[in-house]
């Protein structure tokens, strides 16, 4: 049996705020700080995500998730077409070049915004959990946006590691949860399927 991760979180709090992209990528961290005693508060804010019935089918994986482990789910506002504008200078970028950034930016912005109005100290993203994803960039959006709140702490624990990976597949088989074929946003659905048709 795998030893459990040990995780210890900033401040030692045992209440932080989750930003989770998706149900997947969420279930081996929930699982792992609630085993550590820790109480997340998911916050679903993936306003990237195109079409909306991909953006509903993904926030209903999440929130069956949260609902099925107990815990407080924040559906935040989708804003498709706020996204749109602010990254319409980078549409033709490639994935995980400044458009990526930019993503990151603006979810975790907001992530950092709603913590601190609701009384957290820390918060922390799934979307470094990713292998598709560039951390460092994640790592850069998530310090720039705890900056702004004074107190406020970016927790920049290795997702990827301690077994998490391989725990997400199990989990992920367990729930059933539905897997998306692609990152979220119009651009990287666009280039997934003209990758299909080149090598189809």
């Amino acid at each position: 049996m795998r030893a459990p991760t040990r995780l210890v979180p900033p401040g030692d709090t045992d209440r932080i705020l989750l930003h989770s992209c998706c149900a997947p990528c969420s279930s081996a961290i929930v699982e792992c700080l609630l085993n550590n005693g820790i109480r997340p508060t998911v916050f679903y804010f993936n306003p990237n995500i195109h079409p909306r019935h991909e953006y509903e089918r993904r926030k209903a994986e999440s929130q069956r998730h949260a609902q099925a482990l107990g815990l407080d789910f924040v559906d935040a506002d989708y804003d498709p077409k706020g996204w749109m504008n602010r990254t319409a200078a980078l549409a033709d970028a490639p994935e995980r070049g400044p458009r990526c950034a930019l993503c990151f930016e603006l979810r975790l912005s907001e992530t950092a915004r709603y913590t601190s109005a609701n009384g957290f100290s820390v918060f922390t993203t799934t979307l470094a959990s990713s292998r598709w994803k560039d951390r460092s960039q994640i790592l850069d959006a998530g310090r720039a946006a705890a900056a702004d709140w004074p107190g406020l702490v970016f927790w920049e624990h290795d997702w990827r590691k301690g077994g998490l990976t391989e725990r997400k597949a199990e989990l992920n088989r367990e729930y059933g949860f539905y897997q998306q074929t692609y990152c979220g946003c119009v651009h990287s659905l666009r280039a997934t399927r003209l990758r299909r048709d080149t090598e189809g």
